[in-house]
């Protein structure tokens, strides 16, 4: 297969085989050729999971510090006073079984869900739909509460959620190339930590066994896992 120009510029820019510390990853990243649109910064896990211990499940949330660089479009199922706080804080779109019906038909122009528990029976209705696309909100995703002018000023501030796949991995967008160095570094480090708070009690040793940092468009640099 032909090298194209741009593998070839990746290449003479970085090492495949070196194992960086994340700061030279970032400095590294900055080196790379541009696209025409501002690329995600992602990081990228390998688990050290026993994958058929039911126990053994690494999900949660964590606020980065500078956020992820993207709008995110927010659909909250409640009632009552909730509806006039949500709309008032932001959300784009608000409702109940009105809302339900809507994307019950197709409608999906929305990143995350938020919903009050008394919604959740209602709202199960829309489980093949929501739930194929990660959209389906949940007590331990922290997208099913009372408290909806948190959990919205949270997401706004850059709240993320995190949850291994099946193969043990771990993939989050972390921020936007066009961010400082120290602001993605910053990024990374809070879902480092909070990865690691998430460690199940059954699993022995480090519970990140490999870890690397990409551009949408860019390869990967692997990581030390003391970063």
């Amino acid at each position: 297969m032909r090298t194209t120009k741009r593998k070839k510029e990746f290449q003479a820019k970085f090492d495949p085989t070196k194992i960086y510390q994340l700061s030279e990853a970032v400095a590294q990243i900055e080196k790379f050729p541009t696209v025409k649109f501002d690329e995600t910064v992602e990081l990228h896990f390998q688990l050290n999971l026993d994958l058929k211990a039911t126990d053994q499940v690494v999900r949660g949330t964590v606020v980065l510090p500078y956020g992820t660089g993207r709008s995110v479009r927010i659909a909250v199922f409640c009632k009552g006073e909730n509806v006039k706080k949500a709309e008032d804080l932001g959300a784009d779109h608000v409702g109940a079984e009105d809302l339900i019906e809507k994307v019950a038909k197709g409608f999906m122009d929305f990143d995350c869900v938020i919903a009050t528990p008394e919604m959740m029976r209602d709202l199960s209705k829309l489980g093949k739909i929501l739930g194929p696309r990660g959209l389906m909100p949940s007590p331990k995703a922290g997208t099913v509460s009372n408290d909806v002018e948190r959990v919205i000023k949270e997401i706004k501030a850059g709240r993320i959620e995190f949850k291994a796949d099946k193969q043990g991995g771990v993939h989050v967008g972390i921020g936007k190339r066009s961010f400082e160095k120290s602001k993605i570094e910053e990024n990374a480090k809070h879902l480092i930590d909070a990865l690691n708070n998430a460690k199940p009690s059954g699993v022995k040793g480090n519970l990140i066994k490999t870890m690397a940092i990409s551009t949408t468009m860019g390869p990967g640099l692997k990581l030390t896992v003391a970063a």
